[in-house]
């Protein structure tokens, strides 16, 4: 039986990665966490429903101990899902390294997920799979861009774009997140510098979703992909909230961030929270998300193929989640991860993705134009 440990069970992505998981046969997921009681509520909820089997345990990664508390679990793999990733170490993936043990992140922070290359020779020497970015950027956005690649001689722009819907619950690891850039300078080869949140675009949406705005935001795709595809392409990767007051919120604490009224917004993530949170019964809870691809076919045509994932009440919040469980299941059902560490880009099909999202109320498709 494959050993499987959750670090971050409890948390936002953690507990429903876990729920995923347990859907297959073969597996002890181990929910792991620095809080036992949370762990535990976890592995009770679950019920009698599952295919596999749970305990609760655990686990602190900043404790000095930390390597010997995941040793005495005996994992095959460890999933690290405590976010947010924006300025975490290579702890969690170095002390699985030194004990021989699989690591797979669901982090989608540019510079973490980019630089794990530097655990490459490390990972390669003791044997196993180092795997970063195993979430909806760059592990989804990457299997779209390439299914809508096939066939081009050359790709000249990627678009990506992601909206949840207002009333789906909220992470405040994912908050820190995507206000630690808020203001700040991104990777950009658009003729004038691009800042997180600033500007912003619009985006139509399959119904139910319909038309949503998108501003700039920092993710692994935007160095990953451009080096991935003949042609060098243009990356462009936006994120929007529902309701457009709160979007345009965040375009002017970009401008304040920008004008050093504020140095970092990430810190005052609880703050803004709750006060997001006061609108939580507005809106809905479909979200989605999109990437298309603008090349020339083999004839020499320029055209653009679009791919859109739809996620309905309340399930978007399982998107990230899907790479991690996938990679999980080719490990059980393989025996093997690629050995070494790298960005979780060109790993996993759509196919794959599918399949982790049987049961949830989650829709693909594909258009060309």
């Amino acid at each position: 039986m494959l050993r499987v440990v959750v670090i971050g069970g409890s948390g936002y992505f953690g507990h429903r990665l876990v729920q995923r998981l347990a859907r297959q046969d073969g597996l002890h997921i181990i929910v792991a966490g620095r809080s036992l009681p949370r762990a535990q509520a976890v592995v009770a909820a679950l019920g009698d429903g599952v295919r596999s089997t749970l305990e609760a345990a655990s686990l602190d990664t900043s404790a000095a101990d930390f390597a010997m508390q995941l040793q005495r679990l005996s994992p095959h793999a460890a999933v690290h899902a405590s976010g947010p990733f924006q300025g975490q170490t290579y702890h969690v993936a170095q002390v699985c390294i030194d004990i021989g043990v699989h690591c797979i992140d669901l982090a989608d922070a540019r510079a973490y997920v980019a630089g794990i290359g530097a655990l490459h020779t490390a990972a390669c020497a003791a044997g196993v799979a180092v795997i970063s970015g195993a979430s909806s950027v760059p592990a989804l956005s990457s299997a779209a861009a390439d299914r809508l690649a096939r066939g081009f001689s050359a790709v000249h722009h990627i678009d990506i774009g992601i909206s949840p819907g207002n009333r789906t619950d909220r992470g405040l690891s994912t908050m820190q997140a995507i206000l630690s850039y808020c203001g700040q300078r991104i990777p950009s080869h658009a003729p004038q510098p691009t800042f997180g949140w600033s500007g912003g675009w619009r985006h139509v949406y399959p119904a139910p979703v319909g038309a949503r705005r998108l501003s700039p935001c920092d993710v692994p795709d935007l160095v990953l992909l451009p080096q991935r595809y003949p042609g060098a392409p243009l990356v462009r990767f936006g994120a929007g909230l529902e309701l457009l007051f709160l979007q345009l919120g965040m375009n002017a604490m970009a401008l304040l961030a920008r004008g050093g009224w504020v140095r970092n917004w990430s810190v005052h993530a609880q703050t803004l929270k709750r006060w997001a949170d006061w609108f939580k019964g507005w809106g809905t809870d479909h979200g989605a998300m999109h990437v298309a691809v603008t090349g020339t076919s083999a004839d020499g045509t320029q055209c653009t193929r679009t791919w859109h994932l739809v996620a309905t009440d309340g399930d978007g919040p399982y998107v990230p989640t899907l790479a991690a469980a996938a990679l999980v299941r080719q490990l059980r059902e393989d025996g093997t991860l690629p050995i070494g560490a790298m960005p979780c880009v060109g790993l996993l099909s759509l196919d794959a993705f599918a399949r982790e999202a049987e049961g949830l109320r989650i829709r693909m498709a594909e258009a060309a134009a």
